[in-house]
């Protein structure tokens, strides 16, 4: 297995949404056949963004609004290009999200269970995230997080792909008409 990184250098990606651990698509980045993924530790946007749950399927998006929101917390992740494919598939890369490149704070996760800071614990990084370009302004009206959970108490339980009605185009409702 780690005869193939050498041919496939690793690319390090900041995960906010339904990929993370706990939640309902993290089992994408967890099995092995979709190619290599290493947990490095939690993370937090330097630049604040908008983080707002949308749709009738609540679906978290992070908007390209620089400046606006909060600083975004998640984990990042080392992955090798067959993964980084898997995700670039599942957020729709680039015709829906675009996959942009950040910087995170990366600081080690049991420094930040036990009251560190990402200031104080974490190192700044570079991180590709998934972040939604072309949405209408009236998602800025939306709350908007800090982080995500599909059962957090925003009540905005995340609808599976399975889940779905396959004739109802959920892009509508957030992408930009222009």
């Amino acid at each position: 297995m780690y005869e193939n990184l050498f041919k496939s250098p690793l690319t390090r990606v900041f995960l906010y949404g339904t990929l993370k651990r706990g939640e309902p698509n993290h089992t994408l980045i967890a099995n092995k056949q979709n190619g290599f993924a290493k947990f490095l530790g939690l993370g937090k946007t330097i630049v604040k963004f908008p983080l707002v749950i949308a749709t009738k399927y609540n679906i978290p998006f992070t908007l390209k609004k620089p400046g606006l929101g909060n600083q975004i917390v998640g984990e990042v992740y080392d992955v090798d290009s067959k993964m980084l494919t898997k995700l670039d598939e599942l957020e729709e890369h680039p015709e829906f999200y675009v996959r942009t490149e950040e910087d995170v704070l990366l600081a080690p996760e049991n420094e930040i269970k036990s009251g560190a800071t990402f200031e104080k614990a974490g190192e700044a990084t570079k991180a590709w995230i998934y972040i939604l370009p072309n949405f209408r302004e009236s998602l800025l009206d939306l709350p908007m997080y800090e982080s995500y959970s599909s059962e957090g108490s925003h009540g905005l339980k995340y609808f599976e792909r399975y889940l779905r009605d396959s004739s109802f185009n959920h892009r509508n409702e957030v992408l930009s008409s222009n």
